[in-house]
């Protein structure tokens, strides 16, 4: 499926989501280990002695990006995870109610099963599993948890779909199907 008419010549879907942890070896290992994610290729550092970093990544001119790591988790899109030292860096985690909050989401089978596993691997769950009765959302349990250094992440699932599909033939994309 490509872009309606009138939207971005050629566009095919996401290909990457990047964000900037405070430990790429950290990070890579969380995402590896727990989550099941593949890590693929590394590359850094990049800094600039000019304005290049500030031209073509909006940072701080003297930002250093350390080092950025590409993974795959299973269907969807990739992850780029970055390690960048720059002055004035703030490091706390953006909350989900401020401007640029953000979370990741992760299609999983049996949220039961998901929840138990992280739970045994020590990583923190907010709260108990959510399941949306009615509405356009019928059908879909949810549950945030945090990544070691306090990203927000989420565990979604529905596996008997949604309820808005009852009103129409077209479909958000799904890792299970995502063909459709």
């Amino acid at each position: 499926m490509t872009a309606k008419l009138g939207g971005l010549p050629g566009m095919r879907g996401i290909d990457h989501i990047g964000f900037t942890v405070p430990n790429l070896d950290e990070a890579v290992a969380f995402f590896v280990d727990v989550i099941g994610c593949e890590a693929f290729y590394e590359l850094g550092p990049f800094q600039s002695n000019d304005n290049w970093m500030r031209t073509h990544l909006n940072v701080d001119p003297r930002a250093v990006m350390r080092r950025l790591r590409f993974l795959r988790c299973a269907n969807g899109s990739n992850f780029e995870i970055f390690e960048y030292e720059a002055a004035r860096q703030r490091r706390e985690q953006p909350q989900n109610s401020d401007v640029g909050g953000h979370h990741l989401a992760l299609y999983v089978d049996d949220m039961d099963a998901a929840v138990a596993y992280l739970q045994a691997r020590g990583v923190h769950i907010q709260g108990e599993p959510t399941f949306r009765t009615t509405g356009p959302s019928a059908g879909q349990s949810w549950v945030y948890f945090l990544t070691p250094w306090g990203m927000q992440m989420e565990l979604v699932s529905y596996p008997g779909g949604k309820g808005y599909e009852r009103d129409t033939d077209r479909r958000l994309w799904h890792p299970v199907f995502p063909d459709r």
